[in-house]
């Protein structure tokens, strides 16, 4: 085989890999809303961490049945802008906006967010292998979330989320006063534009929802 159909074969497959990838993160919000709690562990990698020293598909099962009965009637994902990269042909990082509802109670609860996520691909089929949430708001229907402490779930006192958190650009535009006088700094690669933006930074901590 010559590179040029080397080449081609390679991104054709990172074609099929995007799109299953894709797949994957709809999927993901459909079995949740559905309360299918099998068929979305069943997306995770079987040794999925959950926390707490624990890992595996039935552990992560037996949270997110928990999670789901004690604290929602009902709920609605709706995905949005997304960006899959590569770090390998079997390893990918993404980022994936989230719209989403919350029936709880006599609140109904409008969140947004984003997920970073981690995927990997076993035996010819991609997986999660995390998925970190990053939350911006979460708040009644009819209460603005305007303010700090924009995380006000029905019970709880309010708390800061973390959505810009991953990103130092965030802080780093807020600290200045005016415009950058820096130069501006080399385009991103193809495949680096997360990481770039996020430059090393990790969120620790944060609540799951």
């Amino acid at each position: 085989m010559d590179r040029i159909q080397t080449e081609i074969l390679q991104r054709l497959d990172r074609i099929e890999s995007r799109d299953e990838i894709r797949q994957l993160i709809s999927k993901y919000a459909l079995a949740l809303d559905m309360r299918d709690i099998d068929a979305l562990v069943g997306l995770f990698v079987p040794n999925v961490k959950v926390g707490g020293g624990k890992s595996g598909r039935e552990v992560l099962r037996d949270w997110l049945d928990d999670t789901m009965r004690r604290q929602f009637d009902g709920t609605s994902h709706h995905v949005g802008s997304t960006i899959i990269e590569f770090i390998d042909p079997d390893n990918a990082v993404g980022i994936v906006y989230s719209k989403n509802e919350h029936e709880t109670g006599a609140e109904w609860v409008i969140m947004q967010m984003m997920y970073y996520d981690r995927y990997s691909r076993l035996d010819t089929r991609w997986y999660f292998v995390r998925r970190q949430p990053l939350y911006w708001y979460a708040t009644d229907l009819n209460k603005p979330p305007v303010g700090k402490r924009k995380m006000r779930w029905p019970g709880q006192e309010p708390y800061e989320g973390s959505f810009h958190q991953l990103f130092p650009s965030w802080k780093d535009y807020w600290d200045r006063d005016g415009a950058s006088t820096e130069p501006i700094t080399p385009p991103a690669p193809l495949e680096g534009f997360i990481e770039a933006m996020r430059g090393g930074n990790e969120v620790r901590g944060n609540r799951v929802r």
